[in-house]
């Protein structure tokens, strides 16, 4: 009998709430300080990264290999057959290649690997999809071809209020600096089709930033009848439940509105004033 685990990274911002069903196996990267490493979500905060941003930006790192082998292994015990790893994007991190080749050295395992070219909720809301598909009764061979219809359909946005952490982690990818920050401009990154961090838009101010957000998630929106949203923050969940409150009402043909915390190795690339919102397609 064909049973089907994911295998997804710490930085894809699964929604809590299925994880604690069961079925998904998460590897934490790891959040490096030069004193200490810690494992994401499980040994830091996101508080406590958002804490420390001022004396140090930790630099991450994917998972340890021991920690990936140890879920496998969980997986065969608990009676999978099967596996789709899924991560955060390759071009953001090593973890997708990291995870293909620990599920090579497992050839009792039938796998196979999803880029989402995303990351945060933006990935999470594949994975979310993915396993509401497994608990349908989807085949694996049918979950192949759906998943590969995922990062490009799915769409994620992040409004922060400066680029000072993207610039000093590295992650900068193809977002052009926003010169003068007394101007107050808050860009808008996403993920381009490689899964690179890119601007979509900047906005003065705060307001303005989270209203154009919207206004993003509204023209790539346009022509689908019906899809699952997003959201995810940093360090002000009033602001989120707020702009959750909007994106309902805005985009009522919902199926599914997940809610969370970013997770600590979001914040550490982008800094505690982040939030976002993707959507994806049914």
């Amino acid at each position: 009998m064909t049973k089907i685990a994911l295998l997804v990274d710490s930085g894809m911002d699964v929604p809590v709430e299925l994880i604690n069903q069961g079925g998904i196996f998460v590897a934490p990267l790891n959040i490096m300080y030069k004193d200490k490493t810690y494992m994401d979500k499980i040994e830091i905060t996101s508080k406590e990264i958002y804490d420390r941003l001022d004396q140090e930006i930790p630099k991450t790192s994917l998972p340890s290999m021991a920690y990936v082998e140890k879920l496998i292994a969980e997986i065969t015990e608990q009676g999978y057959t099967h596996v789709i790893g899924i991560t955060i994007a390759s071009a953001l991190s090593g973890t997708h290649n990291a995870l293909r080749l620990a599920l090579e050295h497992h050839p009792e395992l039938e796998s196979f690997m999803v880029d989402t070219k995303s990351i945060g909720i933006g990935g999470g809301m594949q994975a979310a999809f993915l396993k509401e598909e497994i608990d349908k009764g989807t085949s694996f061979e049918e979950l192949r071809d759906i998943s590969q219809q995922l990062p490009v359909n799915g769409r994620v946005y992040f409004s922060i209020p400066t680029l000072e952490y993207l610039k000093k982690g590295g992650r900068i990818g193809l977002v052009t600096s926003v010169l003068g920050t007394a101007l107050n401009l808050n860009p808008i990154i996403s993920c381009n089709e490689d899964g690179v961090y890119y601007t979509v838009s900047k906005a003065r101010g705060r307001k303005k930033s989270l209203s154009k957000m919207l206004d993003c998630m509204e023209k790539a929106l346009h022509g689908y009848a019906a899809y699952d949203l997003a959201i995810a923050y940093g360090n002000d969940k009033e602001e989120a439940l707020k702009l959750m409150a909007v994106m309902k009402e805005r985009f009522s043909n919902y199926r599914h509105c997940y809610f969370g915390e970013a997770s600590p190795v979001l914040g550490a690339h982008t800094g505690p004033g982040v939030v976002g919102i993707g959507f994806l397609p049914i």
